[in-house]
């Protein structure tokens, strides 16, 4: 049975390769590596934004949220499935302004300072996601070779995806993504209902779970006498998961550089009408089988002596599936983990070449020396990411640390570009620069103010502060020009 597993991740870790050789050899220019020479149709956009998003962060970070809580863990995506409805708008606008990055729209927009800020929330965020795809991948090997650790499996991943993403770029990325987005679908259908019979049903569901794991808010808040008080916390804490999954979505870089990277406006808006029925079809079938897979984990008899709620479905992959399903759920997770890490490996580097080495460094630059470079930045992040995966604790944590930069910093900016002409360029920086210090410094601050306000996590804190202070700059300075908002509101 393991010599299958071995022979199910070798056969995608050579395919990845062969994608990544082949499509290297189409990269001249720096267009063609960071956006694939704006050629992607829309089938291609679809399978790569399902793939971008769809990562650990809902396979492992959502299935520790599932084992803990049940359904209720559901909030955390629907957060993107509300953030999707209006990426439909936004997308053709993001497709015909048609740059890099999110500084270079930040740029345009607002100012050159706004750019840079961009950029270091940017990194903050992007690396941090990247870690826990490195640690997942890790947790997978050491469940296929109990022999390797946890650790070197880390290191391993982290090394191929190293390679796999500097050799081609967005092009090796978005192919392998049609092929990864179908296998995980297929095979996770194929999966549910298997383990839903083996776990005895509903029935065999509900004796061996809680029962608050098919309520609205599982274990949140729940204290008796309390109730409602309780019914506020739980949905505060709901909220706590639902906002940062949403306002990442709808201001996320990876996701813009899809966009950029289509053929036609067309062509970006049909991709998010298959992405949102993808998306919530997926993220659904995820947790399911997480909730499924922790009734069997409870009713079994299986050794798991360092057993993390975060690696539920793989366990449930290698466990209870037959041989063959189990191994291809297996390897569809791998495969998405790899995907993931490829997609938020290579967008900071993407930031760090466009908007700081071409834009301050090296204006002149020729097109082999921004490949070269931008390789040399994929390995220096890939590294980075690695050093925060080997000190991860929690995925889920890491992830909506992760989730809150991004959404308390840029998203507020990026939205107002697009759909508040009054927004500045002091009140963007002023954005900008509050969400990320609130976020990553929140932590240390929250153990110094009152409990009611301490216990929460820095999405609220984070966000409130960025977007009041966003307005507030704004209005107190003078409106942007005509030129600053006239590609924005053609």
């Amino acid at each position: 049975m393991l010599n299958l597993y071995a022979v199910v991740l070798t056969v995608i870790v050579v395919a990845l390769l062969t994608v990544s050789i082949w499509q290297m050899r189409k990269v001249h220019t720096k267009a063609d590596y960071l956006v694939a020479g704006r050629s992607l149709p829309a089938y291609v956009l679809v399978f790569t934004l399902l793939s971008s998003w769809i990562g650990a962060g809902s396979l492992f970070a959502g299935a520790e949220n599932a084992f803990r809580n049940g359904f209720a863990a559901l909030w955390q995506p629907a957060g993107g499935w509300l953030g999707l409805l209006i990426i439909y708008f936004v997308a053709p606008r993001a497709r015909k302004f048609a740059q890099f990055t999110i500084p270079d729209l930040l740029e345009a927009r607002y100012n050159t300072a706004a750019r840079v800020l961009g950029t270091i929330a940017i990194l903050f965020a992007y690396t941090a996601i990247t870690s826990y795809q490195f640690r997942a991948g890790g947790d997978i090997m050491h469940l296929i070779f109990p022999a390797v650790a946890k650790t070197t499996g880390t290191l391993i991943i982290a090394a191929f995806v190293i390679v796999f993403t500097a050799l081609a770029g967005m092009a090796s990325v978005a192919y392998m993504d049609v092929v990864i987005g179908m296998l995980i679908s297929v095979i996770g259908f194929i999966a549910l209902p298997v383990l839903f019979h083996h776990a005895g049903g509903w029935a065999g569901l509900h004796q061996a779970l809680p029962a608050s794991h098919f309520t609205a808010f599982g274990e949140w808040g729940l204290s008796p006498g309390q109730c409602g008080r309780n019914r506020k916390e739980a949905l505060i804490r709901a909220l706590e998961y639902f906002l940062p999954t949403f306002l990442l979505m709808i201001g996320n870089q990876s996701m813009y550089q899809k966009f950029f990277s289509a053929k036609t406006e067309k062509d970006a808006s049909v991709a998010v009408v298959g992405w949102v029925f993808g998306t919530v079809i997926l993220e659904t079938l995820i947790v399911s089988l997480a909730v499924i897979g922790s009734a069997l984990f409870a009713l079994s008899l299986v050794p798991a002596p360092d057993f993390a709620p975060r690696e539920i479905i793989p366990f449930t992959a290698r466990h209870f599936l037959p041989p063959l399903v189990g191994a291809l759920l297996m390897g569809s997770v791998f495969a998405k983990v790899i995907s993931t890490a490829n997609n938020y490996l290579f967008s900071p580097a993407t930031n760090l070449i466009n908007d700081v080495y071409t834009r301050f460094i090296r204006p002149d630059a020729s097109q082999k020396n921004v490949l070269f470079v931008s390789r040399f930045l994929v390995v220096g992040l890939g590294i980075w990411a690695l050093v925060q995966a080997i000190q991860l604790t929690s995925v889920l944590a890491k992830a909506m640390y992760a989730y809150t930069i991004y959404s308390a910093a840029i998203t507020p900016v990026v939205m107002a570009a697009f759909f508040w002409r009054r927004a500045t360029r002091e009140g963007a920086v002023a954005c900008l620069l509050s969400g990320t210090v609130i976020t990553v410094a929140w932590d240390m601050v929250k153990l110094h103010l009152p409990k009611v306000i301490g216990e929460r996590d820095a999405i609220f804190p984070a966000l409130i502060v960025s977007v009041v202070a966003l307005v507030v700059v704004s209005l107190c300075t003078p409106k942007p020009t005509q030129a600053q908002i006239t590609q924005f509101y053609e």
